[in-house]
């Protein structure tokens, strides 16, 4: 039986099978989407020509190191394909992404995008999103009002301790008990002054390459196919 490890590398593997010379790539961040520069650093080493932006400074020096040319992505208008990682990812291709912490970046890619597709091991697939953490990038001076704002949505919010992102902002963990909505969350959230950005990834992921004991399943934003 594979294991998890496995699993990520042979999602990761199938989603970077689907770069082609002279694509410009976006690189997520997190244990899986470096299981994906890994492997698009090995064809590159092969020979493969891309470019690619990061959507952290960890991904671009794990990038940089395995000689993938990056690009300044304040630069860039327009990306061909963006890997990713997922907390959770459900049939409708709805995802909650930010445990690394990367999440606004990562959104700000998927949507200049053509295509995203995350990859995860089987224990991320779930019938419908909403069990796990919700991270919301907050700027720091409204972290007091931001917390209150959430307690009374009954978020359940939670400071990640020590901890800033790229940008310099604090992370809030949400524990929602009824995630029924999540458009309707979402939009909630957008709505909240000083929240600069969430882990709703509702309409980015057009497909999930999903590995269960080395069986790699393809899930596009409309159904599911091996």
């Amino acid at each position: 039986m594979a294991s998890i490890d496995d699993d990520k590398k042979a999602a990761a593997s199938a989603a970077v099978a689907e770069v082609q010379d002279g694509m410009l790539v976006g690189l997520g961040t997190g244990s899986t989407a470096a299981l994906a520069i890994q492997a698009l650093g090995d064809r590159v080493a092969q020979g493969l020509q891309i470019c690619a932006v990061v959507t952290s400074e960890a991904s671009g020096k794990l990038a940089r190191e395995l000689g993938i040319a990056i690009l300044d992505f304040a630069t860039i208008a327009q990306v061909d394909l963006t890997i990713d990682g997922a907390d959770e990812i459900d049939s409708r291709c709805f995802a909650i992404k930010g445990a690394g912490g990367a999440m606004l970046r990562e959104k700000i890619v998927a949507a200049a995008s053509a295509r995203m597709v995350v990859i995860a091991d089987g224990s991320k697939r779930v019938d419908r999103i909403g069990a796990a953490k919700l991270p919301v990038e907050v700027l720091p001076f409204a972290i007091a009002y931001v917390m209150r704002v959430l307690m009374d949505m009954g978020a359940a919010p939670m400071v990640r301790d020590n901890y800033r992102t790229d940008q310099g902002n604090l992370v809030i963990d949400c524990h929602f008990a009824d995630l029924e909505d999540p458009r309707a969350t979402a939009a909630t959230l957008a709505g909240i002054p000083g929240i600069l950005g969430h882990g709703l990834f509702l309409d980015e992921v057009d497909a999930a390459y999903i590995a269960t004991n080395g069986v790699v399943t393809r899930l596009e934003r409309m159904g599911a196919s091996d």
